[in-house]
C-alpha cells in the first residue's frame, strides 16, 4: 500500500473513530431527553393522582376508583391507567385503553416490590413506557393492588429511528468524502515526492544530472526536501563533471606522455639498430664504411641516444612532479629572502642557452623583502619561465625584474619573441600543450607551465599574462610578501 492510501486510512479511521463518538454522543443526548421527559410526565401523574378504594363487608378491597376529573386529564395526556387488584383478580382500566383493546400483564404480588418503577412494554404493535407501583392500605404492609400507568412511545421512536438514520448516513457520507478529498489532498501533498523518484529513477537509469525537480508549493517540509535533492543533484553533477574532466584529463595525459615518450624510443631504438648492422657488418662488406665513417657513425648514434635519454629523464622527473602534485603532497616552506635569491636566478640563468640578449633588471630594491616558500622550488618555477622565454625569442631581448603592488611582489619575465594568440592563453598551463606553431619546431614536452603553475599555486600566488602574436610575452608571477621577516 503506498503512502498516501495508508495516509488518507489512518485519516479516515481516525474521522470514523470521532464520528463515531459524536454520533453516539448525540444520540444518547437526544434519546435520555426525550425518553426522561416521557418518564417525568408519567411520574407527574401517577403523583397527581387520586384512588377512591371501595371496601367490602368482610374489609377486601372490591375495586379502587379515579376521581373522573383526573381520569380525564390522563386521557387527554394520552395516558393508559390498569388497576389489578389481587385478592377479587379484577382489573380495571381506563376508557382509552379499554377502547384499544389492551391489557398490561399484572405482575405477581411477591415479585411487586422488586418490579416497582418504569419498565418498556409492547403490546399489539405498540410501544409504551409504564410506571407500576403496588398500592397499599398502610406503609409497609401487604400490596393490594397494582397501579399500572402507561403512555405509548411510538412517535418518539419514529423520532430516534430517523435520527439514528441520519447519524449513520451523515457519518457515512461524510466519511466517503473525507476519503475522496483526503486522497486528493494526499496525491497533491505527495506530488512532488513522486517527482524526486521519477527524477533518482532517471539519474539511475541514465546519466543525465543536469535535470531539476520543479516546485512551486510552499517552502513546507516537502519544499525543503525538493530543495535538497536539487542541492544534491547539483552537487552530484558537480562531481560527476570534475570525475569526466580527470578522467579525459587522465586520458589526454596518458596519450600525451606516451607519444612524448615513443619519440625519444623510437630513436634511441633506431640508433642502436644502426649500430648494431654496423658493428656485425663483414669487414670489406662496405667499402664506404671504412673504420673513419664507422667511428663518426658510431659516435653520432651514441650522442643521439643520450640527448634522447635526456630527453626522457627531464619528462620522467617532470611527470613525477605533476604526480606528487595530483596526490596533494606539498613541501616545506620556511622565509625566503627574495634579493639573493633573484641575484642568483639571474646570474644562473645567464648559463642557459638563448640567442635572445639576457636583461635582468636592478635587485637592490629587493633588500629586506621576503616571502614564505620553498626556494628549491620558486628557482624552479623562474627557470621555467626564463627557459620558455629564450625558447621562444629567436632575437631581441628577455628582461627579469620585479615591481611591487599592495602587499605582494610581481617576478616579471618579458621577452621580445613570437607571443602567443590571444586564444591559447587559457591552454597553457595544460599538460603537453604547446601553440600549434612551435610543435615540432621548438624543443619540449609541454609540461613545464603545468609545473610552473602548480608551484605558483602552492604558494598562494597567481600569474598574469600579457601577449601579442609577433610582439612577445610578459608574465608576471605574483606572490605575496611576508610582513614580519626574521632578524638576521
Amino acid at each position: 500500500m503506498s503512502i498516501k492510501l495508508r495516509l488518507t486510512a489512518w485519516y479516515s479511521g481516525i474521522l470514523a473513530v470521532m464520528l463515531l463518538g459524536l454520533s453516539a454522543a448525540i444520540y444518547a443526548f437526544v434519546y435520555i431527553n426525550t425518553y426522561g421527559d416521557l418518564k417525568d410526565r408519567v411520574e407527574k401523574q401517577v403523583e397527581q393522582l387520586q384512588l377512591l378504594p371501595r371496601w367490602g363487608y368482610d374489609g377486601s378491597l372490591l375495586n379502587v376508583n379515579v376521581i373522573p376529573s383526573q381520569a380525564t386529564r390522563l386521557e387527554e395526556a394520552n395516558m393508559l391507567v390498569q388497576i389489578s387488584i389481587y385478592d377479587s383478580g379484577a382489573i380495571q382500566q381506563s376508557d382509552n385503553m379499554m377502547s384499544l383493546g389492551l391489557k398490561f400483564d399484572v405482575p405477581d404480588k411477591n415479585n411487586i416490590m422488586q418490579e416497582k418503577g418504569f419498565k418498556q412494554v409492547t403490546l399489539a404493535g405498540y410501544h409504551f413506557i409504564m410506571y407500576q407501583t403496588p398500592l397499599t392500605p398502610l406503609p409497609g404492609s401487604a400490596p393490594l393492588a397494582v397501579l399500572q400507568v402507561a403512555t405509548p412511545t411510538n412517535q418518539e421512536d419514529r423520532m430516534m429511528e430517523r435520527l439514528k438514520n441520519i447519524l449513520v448516513a451523515g457519518s457515512f457520507a461524510t466519511l466517503v468524502a473525507a476519503f475522496t478529498f483526503g486522497l486528493f489532498l494526499a496525491r497533491k501533498a505527495m506530488r512532488p515526492i513522486g517527482k524526486v523518484i521519477e527524477a533518482a529513477n532517471g539519474i539511475q537509469t541514465g546519466t543525465d544530472l543536469s535535470s531539476r525537480i520543479e516546485y512551486d508549493g510552499p517552502p513546507d517540509e516537502i519544499g525543503r526536501l525538493v530543495q535538497t535533492v536539487n542541492s544534491m543533484l547539483g552537487r552530484m553533477e558537480g562531481f560527476y563533471t570534475e570525475l569526466e574532466d580527470s578522467y579525459a584529463a587522465q586520458r589526454r595525459f596518458v596519450s600525451d606522455a606516451s607519444h612524448e615518450l615513443r619519440t625519444p624510443l623510437t630513436t634511441i631504438r633506431g640508433n642502436i639498430d644502426l649500430l648494431q648492422k654496423v658493428w656485425e657488418m663483414e669487414p670489406g662488406a662496405n667499402p664506404a664504411l671504412d673504420d673513419a665513417a664507422i667511428r663518426q657513425l658510431s659516435i653520432e648514434s651514441v650522442k643521439d641516444i643520450a640527448d634522447e635519454s635526456k630527453r626522457m629523464s627531464r619528462l620522467v622527473a617532470d611527470m613525477l612532479s605533476l604526480a606528487r602534485a595530483d596526490t596533494g603532497r606539498t613541501f616545506d616552506k620556511e622565509p625566503v629572502a627574495l634579493e639573493p635569491m633573484m641575484m642568483e636566478v639571474a646570474r644562473r640563468a645567464s648559463f642557459l642557452p638563448h640567442q635572445a640578449e639576457w636583461q635582468p633588471g636592478p635587485m637592490s630594491h629587493l633588500n629586506g623583502k621576503y616571502i614564505v616558500g620553498n626556494k628549491d622550488y620558486l628557482q624552479q618555477m623562474l627557470f621555467i619561465f626564463i627557459d620558455n622565454a629564450f625558447k621562444y625569442t629567436p632575437s631581441g631581448e628577455v628582461v627579469f625584474d620585479t615591481v611591487f603592488y599592495q602587499n605582494q611582489v610581481g617576478i616579471r619575465i618579458s621577452d621580445t619573441g613570437i607571443g602567443m594568440d590571444k586564444d591559447e592563453i587559457p591552454h597553457i598551463f595544460d599538460r603537453f600543450y604547446r601553440a600549434d606553431e612551435s610543435r615540432g619546431i621548438t624543443e619540449g614536452i609541454g609540461l613545464g607551465l603545468s609545473i610552473a603553475k602548480w608551484i605558483i599555486d602552492e604558494h598562494d600566488g597567481s600569474v598574469e599574462v600579457v601577449t601579442r602574436q609577433g610582439e612577445g610575452t610578459t608574465f608576471v608571477i605574483w606572490l605575496p610578501l611576508l610582513f614580519a621577516p626574521p632578524l638576521e
